[in-house]
């Protein structure tokens, strides 16, 4: 039995010295911070990348050991250099002009290994980037590193490859995941922002318990090509994580379109690709908002006292709310909620060509799931991508669960327009973060309070913003809901509720260099 997170292995993050950096303090800097240096003439790219780079030394394996790193891209320096001569001749490549980003690891970057966090897949190299990566890299954006996450793509963030990563305001605890990784980099100021992806609750649970904003899109705005996960599963999808809406915002317009190679984006075509317009301070005036008080995380423990304190700083987030002259019903009761999430399961068919299709983009020795589940290493994985792997799911039961899937999606259509709805807020999780010693010990705490009906719906837009504080000093979140497509509404008000409580706090334990 372990006692204490596994330890690092295979790690590939080493190379890069501390070098000082006086020009920029990376803590907290946004995107219009970093832009507004560099048309002063008084910043370049290579410094922001060498001070990012520069706390990533100081406090990724060294310092409190955040462990949120898998690798770092050798090139980060030299592509900093090859923006900076552009910028002397042209201006800026893109919107994203010099931002250092870090990318779940379930992402392919050229030149990079995609490991998802386990030592079957340490090795793998793709030969091009993702669909969303070149994306982002045309607008300008340097890829600083890859985050490490839930082995295999999901649960909390343990791996055989890397041990566990921590949570930035409590190193006891986990950082959540699947994107634990990406959640804890931007929060700890190891990049400007950062990519998650989110087939259960992967984005917006790490974003939570790590104290920043997180967006899982529509399906189909955000393509999934070049990652695991995508086609022709549908219930995953990239998104943005940010310390400030703005510049989740930013991120998203540079993510969105249609790709050919995977066939979901085609629901997005004639959707918006600019979000900036949301950005309203006053955009919850008038809005008719349901408050979502049915507990429905998974494994949640209502009578618990994480769960209790969570609730209090919900009540004050409804409160909240309410300031900012939204018109609030509640409670709004869902029917059949939770029956209805309970049926949810796989395709294992779906699993199984996934995983082919994707692993077509590279070499590696295991070319079906089945090949590396009968591998010796499979042993190592940690017990969630055991569990999530070996599940029995069965047609029927993938049958059911998509009737379950269409009653839910009616269920909840029609309390929105019976209440003449323009979002519903619950809690972004029903829990505080784990203790990571329960975590990777019997009987395995994982994605402890996760709401999933907007995966399980997957055709609906959802994103989080940090509410404040547990007496425990713990953070906690809401989450802003909406109906298919209406992305832009929930970032507007995601955006007003954030403006008007500033809940954000970044990390004491990882101060200024």
């Amino acid at each position: 039995m372990l006692t204490d997170p596994p330890m690092p292995v295979g790690r590939s993050i080493e190379g890069f010295e501390p070098v000082s950096s006086p020009a920029f303090n990376p803590v907290e800097a946004t995107i219009a911070d970093i832009h507004a240096a560099y048309k002063a003439g008084t910043l370049t790219v290579r410094q922001v990348v060498q001070a990012y780079l520069d706390r990533i030394a100081a406090y990724d394996q060294n310092g409190p050991g955040i462990n949120a790193l898998i690798s770092l891209n050798p090139s980060a320096l030299a592509e900093a250099d090859r923006l900076d001569a552009q910028f002397k001749t042209s201006g800026f490549a893109g919107p994203l002009h010099g931002i250092p980003l870090i990318i779940k690891d379930q992402a392919d970057v050229e030149g990079m290994p995609t490991t998802l966090g386990s030592v079957l897949f340490k090795d793998y190299r793709p030969r091009k980037d993702a669909f969303v990566t070149a994306k982002l890299r045309k607008a300008g954006a340097v890829f600083l590193g890859k985050a490490t996450l839930g082995e295999l793509g999901g649960g909390d963030t343990h791996g055989s490859l890397f041990g566990s990563t921590r949570n930035v305001y409590d190193l006891e605890r986990t950082a959540g995941g699947s994107s634990g990784g990406s959640g804890a980099a931007v929060s700890a100021n190891f990049c400007t922002v950062a990519i998650g992806q989110e087939g259960f609750a992967s984005i917006r649970r790490p974003s939570i318990w790590n104290g920043v904003a997180g967006m899982r899109p529509t399906i189909g705005l955000v393509s999934r090509g070049g990652v695991h996960g995508g086609w022709p599963t549908i219930n995953g999808s990239l998104g943005p994580m940010a310390r400030t809406v703005t510049d989740l915002v930013k991120v998203l317009g540079c993510m969105v379109g249609y790709d050919p190679e995977d066939p979901v984006t085609a629901h997005g075509v004639g959707q918006p690709t600019d979000y900036s317009g949301a950005l309203d301070k006053a955009g919850l005036k008038g809005a008719r908002i349901g408050i979502l008080r049915e507990p429905m995380g998974y494994h949640t423990e209502p009578d618990s006292d994480d769960f209790k304190q969570v609730t209090e700083v919900f009540d004050r987030a409804v409160s909240d709310l309410a300031k900012t002259g939204a018109e609030l019903v509640d409670p709004v009761v869902i029917p059949d909620m939770n029956a209805l999430l309970a049926a949810r399961a796989r395709s294992v068919a779906d699993d199984d060509t996934m995983y082919e299709m994707y692993f077509q983009g590279g070499d590696t020795q295991f070319k079906t799931r089945a090949q590396a589940m009968a591998s010796p290493l499979f042993e190592k994985v940690v017990n969630s991508g055991h569990r999530r792997w070996k599940n029995d799911d069965n047609a029927e039961a993938h049958h059911n669960s998509m009737k379950a899937r269409e009653t839910l999606m009616m269920n909840l259509l029609k309390v929105m327009a019976d209440h003449r709805l323009d979002a519903i807020v619950h809690k972004a999780v029903e829990h505080t973060p784990t203790l990571i010693k329960d975590g990777v010990n019997p009987p395995f705490v994982d994605q402890k309070g996760a709401p999933h009906i907007n995966t399980f719906l997957m055709f609906v837009p959802s994103i989080v913003v940090p509410a404040g504080f547990t007496r425990s000093n713990l953070p906690a979140g809401i989450t802003f809901l909406g109906r298919p497509y209406d992305d832009a509404r929930m970032i507007r008000f995601a955006y007003a509720y954030e403006q008007a409580t500033q809940h954000r706090r970044p990390p004491a334990n990882l101060p200024p260099l």
